[in-house]
């Protein structure tokens, strides 16, 4: 009995992916039959998918990186988010050298270390980081749709667009928005929120730095060779190689050492140390793999998406909107947010700004939407089928292995969620990305302002598994008094 129910199960799983994989197909041909334009947008949805089933398959998630790192010292996930940005990396040093990236760097500043620490706390609360949501919505966890859809959708969208803060701003900042507006040809009326004058008086001033394009590396190393050694070795390779060894040093090497010396006798030396670190990095095939597999998926997707925006000769999405007649989608210099790379949470917000502009809150009176990134409707947001493509992959994957369950949150889950949330939509604003677009991308691009956001991150997360820590003590020391 117990065997022909797991077999029914496991046949409505595989069903069930077979009927998302399909559904993904006809909505593809349905926009290619429509025009050939949206196949743009097709790209995104693909490639989304693809991502979605990698999560997944190796529970990739920054959240749970950090917290099986403090708060059990499992290695496994940091290691294999490292290993993806070595390759990830290489890829992305060979796409510029060949004039084949859509990489753009973004402003360094201590902005970056604050918006990453409050991202951190958040994605730990709400048990999912900004990529980790997506994929667990994809197993049916609530919780993790509560994170995505109140905070990172709409609390985002709000906070873009309001004058809450503007008590925080200084004096300086508002002066230098109205000159840099006008630089700009911006008009005043799309500036009114605390964010706009943040942006436009802060972070448009701050030095954009991408080590393969600095005056020090780009005239010493001509050619190709200044993205492998400014973008890659130098920004990436090193430093992950150093956070390997520190991770291995912190936490695996007294085990492995132990284990080794009694299995070996004798002396340990170097060797046994390189042993150790191998070992590590292999403990978990499946999440080593497919960080293997992440970076150089990431890579393909740069190399399509600029593949597209050559063939259909454009700079954005926003271009081909406009010949399609859906001007209206785009902001005032008809652009939409169109990355050209696997991101979040801009485009999360993006769903949240038109969900309220239907209700009636006007969420093109600022620069976020109104400027920079359009307010197009769903179906016509490439970025935003990126996030559905994970949602929908992550699903299938789930399906055909039987990790699909669908879970309501309950009680301090859903507090959780929504708290967490909203913090990760407020601290991936400052910072104009998230554990992906700030971190991820950055880094493996040769920006150093995406190691300050993940040392804050990094740091975020180490308060909020304290915090957790600290709250489980003092719910069980309730009960066991009540007891």
């Amino acid at each position: 009995m117990e065997t022909t129910t797991v077999d029914t199960s496991e046949k409505k799983n595989q069903m069930w992916a077979f009927i998302v994989t399909g559904m993904m197909i006809l909505i593809s041909l349905i926009y290619y039959k429509v025009n050939v334009y949206y196949m743009y947008l097709v790209a995104y949805i693909w490639f989304g998918f693809a991502y979605g089933m990698m999560l997944q398959y190796g529970r990739f998630c920054f959240a749970s990186a950090s917290r099986d790192l403090f708060a059990a010292g499992v290695p496994r996930m940091a290691v294999g988010i490292l290993v993806a940005l070595i390759f990830f990396s290489l890829i992305q040093a060979t796409l510029a050298s060949t004039n084949m990236s859509t990489f753009h760097p973004a402003p360094f500043g201590i902005h970056t270390l604050i918006a990453g620490l409050i991202f951190g706390v958040g994605m730990v609360l709400s048990g999912g980081c900004a990529s980790g949501s997506l994929y667990k919505i994809g197993e049916g966890n609530g919780t993790s749709f509560l994170a995505a859809f109140f905070g990172l959708c709409i609390g985002q969208a709000i906070f873009v667009d309001v004058k809450w803060f503007n008590f925080l701003v200084p004096q300086k900042w508002v002066d230098a928005a109205v000159v840099n507006a006008a630089a700009r040809n911006i008009p005043v009326d799309k500036m009114t929120s605390s964010f706009d004058t943040y942006l436009a008086g802060y972070i448009w001033n701050q030095p954009v730095l991408q080590l393969s394009h600095t005056k020090a590396i780009s005239e010493a190393l001509p050619g190709a060779a200044k993205y492998f050694i400014g973008d890659s070795l130098l920004n990436a390779l090193i430093p992950a190689a150093l956070l390997l060894i520190v991770i291995y040093a912190f936490y695996i090497r007294k085990g492995f050492m132990k284990k080794r010396a009694k299995a070996k006798g004798g002396a340990m030396g170097f060797s046994d140390d390189i042993a150790g670190i191998w070992n590590m990095i292999t403990a978990s095939k499946r999440t080593t793999i497919m960080g293997v597999i992440i970076g150089i998926v990431a890579g393909l997707h740069i190399f399509v998406m600029k593949g597209m925006q050559i063939k259909f000769g454009v700079a954005n999405f926003g271009e081909l909107l406009t010949r399609m007649g859906h001007a209206s989608d785009t902001g005032i210099k008809g652009t939409v947010f169109d990355p050209g790379y696997w991101y979040i949470t801009s485009q999360e917000g993006q769903l949240g700004g038109w969900i309220l502009d239907k209700l009636g809150w006007n969420m093109r009176d600022n620069i976020f939407f109104g400027v920079n990134n359009g307010l197009p409707d769903p179906w016509r947001n490439p970025a935003l089928w990126m996030s559905f493509g994970i949602v929908f992959g992550a699903m299938v994957m789930a399906r055909l292995n039987n990790e699909f369950k669908f879970k309501l949150p309950k009680g301090e889950l859903i507090v959780w969620g929504l708290l967490g949330g909203i913090l990760m939509g407020v601290g991936s604003r400052p910072a104009l990305g998230c554990n992906i677009g700030a971190f991820f991308i950055r880094v493996a691009g040769g920006d150093p302002s995406g190691w300050l956001y993940g040392t804050g991150m990094v740091g975020g997360a180490f308060l909020g598994v304290k915090f957790f820590n600290w709250w489980s003590e003092r719910k069980m020391a309730k009960e066991m008094e009540a007891f």
